[in-house]
């Protein structure tokens, strides 16, 4: 199977198995959004969900975040991994929010990264998510995935496999092919005992390692 072929199965199989393929993070807009991605940096998304309510409460828009004070912050995350880091990077996103951005989280790559804690992946995903431009947002399950399945050539490096997928993935599908990767690699194709006789796409997976 070449690879274009690929793609279009991948397209062809999720848009009929998955077709309303979601981020599972809780939130109501791109400033709630913005805060959970940077939470869920190596922690999971239904840790995050727990902590989010009351965060989002009590800090309703950047304007509170930013004169918030960080035992006030940490005292709501802390249960999340890294909280001494996040707390210090939702300060000051919050801060540079109202500072340099009205407090409006801003819809290009490169105002994005400016953010405290905002890198690569999380720009993308608000790109993505948010505003609906064609980014792909590269974590350690779309990495694992797109490796594995062989969709990527030579690709070391989450920004080798976002080119790659960027160039391959028709323009229109990317937002959404950024959550099958996702949740195909949370729920089917772990990194440890991954379920390879439930998938559905295994018959074109070239990992050495599957089984079944």
């Amino acid at each position: 199977m070449t690879l274009q072929a690929k793609y279009k199965y991948l397209v062809d199989y999720f848009s009929e198995n998955n077709p309303e393929a979601a981020s599972e993070l809780h939130f109501s807009n791109s400033y709630e959004l913005i805060l959970a991605v940077v939470l869920s940096a190596q922690c999971t998304d239904k840790r995050v969900n727990m902590v989010t309510p009351e965060l989002f409460a009590k800090f309703p828009t950047p304007f509170e975040l930013a004169n918030a004070s960080f035992e006030d912050v940490y005292r709501l995350i802390k249960s999340v991994s890294y909280p001494n880091n996040k707390t210090k990077h939702l300060l000051g996103l919050a801060q540079k929010l109202v500072s340099d951005f009205h407090g409006i989280v801003p819809d290009n790559f490169e105002a994005l990264t400016s953010l405290p804690g905002v890198g690569r992946k999380t720009a993308n995903v608000i790109l993505s998510v948010v505003f609906h431009k064609p980014a792909m947002a590269v974590d350690t399950h779309v990495f694992r995935v797109a490796n594995r399945l062989g969709i990527v050539k030579n690709a070391n490096t989450p920004l080798e496999v976002e080119k790659q997928l960027v160039q391959h993935f028709p323009e229109n599908w990317l937002t959404r092919a950024h959550h099958w990767l996702i949740l195909h690699g949370r729920y089917i194709c772990m990194a440890r005992n991954p379920k390879c006789r439930q998938c559905g796409i295994s018959n074109i997976c070239n990992w050495e390692g599957k089984t079944g």
